[in-house]
């Protein structure tokens, strides 16, 4: 290993001066590697060896410098250890970012090893362990579907699936729920639990989800069009958006994992079901459809509009969830378009829209603000009316008295 090398955050900061002189020793500086690895890194949590899929369970240094720092994971309820450089964590989480720089500290060009391009539903799922769940003890569970009287759970973390019996109003697919079991089962093979819900999250980093794709699509240019040249002047909301000039398109990927349904796309026969006025079936066949794979935004759409003119609160909480997911794929600082005309841009962007009718209705004016707004920025044609909503708003009027309006 070479001696001058970058410091890693977290290493004691009166070191710094050995570090860049050079006369750190490689295993003082490991140490400090494997104490950012505790204070970074959440735990267990999914990642990949050689394609397959893994539960990281602690990050290591085992005392020989040459050894680096060791990852001890499991699959398959067996535990493997291998060096940390020889794994990889799903895009986007904080395994990934740290793996990054610890790689290149360690002088590696090329990239970490690539994570495979699955879904949720292709990756091996588990049982819960003997012993994983420990009565009277939180834990948390990652909700992946809504039962009649239960919940459909994977242990945070891992791959590792149990049906929590609880009370199901309000739950969502893709939240995080903090338990107290109160007692432990096994039925058809299948682990149950019962307990207390203390509390519900939303983190879709902490979800373990491989982020939809985005294929590049050309660019978005103001310059052709009719932006500004119809003899109209321009709403304020688009002048920045023309000086901001030409911008590149995606599509986002669009997932549909197979269930068992009478037509092709279940969410279409969702859909269906719901406009016939079996609010029922369709729920039920939309919570099939996360429960392979919560990616799936146009599921988490459907459920939104299932629950928007009763329960706004609810039908906000699945829009959110699925704006959240497609967040994963874009980052903080993304500037592209996603245009309405690439229709598997379409869900994320019904979920957006969904977001801030629903903080409007509510009375966060701000929060749907920022909905709106942002759905002018990805699809500057706006196809959905965004611009009306945003012109309303600013206008001091409610979602009331806007639905009026249109009467």
């Amino acid at each position: 290993m070479s001696k001058k090398k970058p410091r890693p955050t977290g290493q004691p900061k009166e070191s710094l001066d050995n570090l860049g002189a050079g006369t750190m020793s490689d295993a003082e500086t490991l140490r400090a590697w494997e104490a950012d690895a505790r204070h970074e890194v959440p735990l267990p949590a999914q990642a990949f060896v050689v394609g397959e899929p893994v539960t990281a369970v602690t990050i290591g240094y085992p005392g020989h410098p040459r050894a680096g720092l060791r990852l001890t994971c499991v699959r398959s309820d067996r535990p493997y250890v291998i060096g940390l450089a020889d794994a990889s964590f799903p895009s986007g989480t904080p395994g990934a970012a740290f793996l990054s720089r610890y790689r290149a500290w360690l002088g590696l060009d090329d990239p970490a090893p690539a994570e495979p391009v699955v879904s949720a539903a292709s990756t091996a799922r588990a049982k819960v362990t003997r012993g994983e769940i420990v009565i009277g003890a939180p834990i948390e569970l990652v909700v992946l579907a809504c039962k009649q009287n239960a919940l459909r759970c994977r242990v945070l973390g891992t791959n590792h699936e149990v049906t929590l019996r609880a009370a199901v109003h309000e739950q969502v697919p893709g939240s995080i729920i903090s338990v107290i079991p109160t007692r432990e089962w096994t039925h058809a093979r299948h682990p149950y639990i019962a307990g207390e819900i203390q509390g519900r999250r939303f983190e879709s980093t902490e979800l373990g989800l491989v982020p939809l794709r985005l294929h590049e699509h050309g660019y978005w240019d103001p310059a052709i069009g009719s932006w500004g040249r119809d003899g109209k002047s321009l709403a304020a909301w688009a002048v920045p958006m023309i000086e901001r000039g030409r911008r590149p398109m995606f599509e986002m990927e669009q997932v549909l994992p197979e269930v068992d349904s009478a037509d092709a796309d279940a969410v279409v026969e969702a859909a269906d079901l719901a406009q016939a006025g079996d609010s029922s079936g369709a729920y039920s066949l939309l919570m099939k459809i996360l429960e392979k794979d919560l990616r799936c935004l146009d599921a988490h759409a459907h459920l939104g509009n299932i629950e928007f003119d009763r329960f706004p609160e609810q039908a906000l909480a699945h829009y959110g969830v699925a704006v959240s997911i497609a967040e994963l794929a874009l980052g903080k600082d993304f500037a592209g378009v996603l245009p309405w005309g690439l229709i598997d841009n379409r869900p994320f962007l019904r979920c957006l829209h969904g977001s801030g009718l629903c903080s409007w209705r509510l009375g966060d004016s701000r929060a749907a603000a920022v909905a709106f707004t942002r759905l002018l920025w990805l699809n500057p044609n706006d196809n959905q009316g965004a611009r009306f909503c945003l012109s309303a708003l600013e206008s001091g009027k409610t979602y009331e008295q806007a639905e009026g309006d249109e009467e």
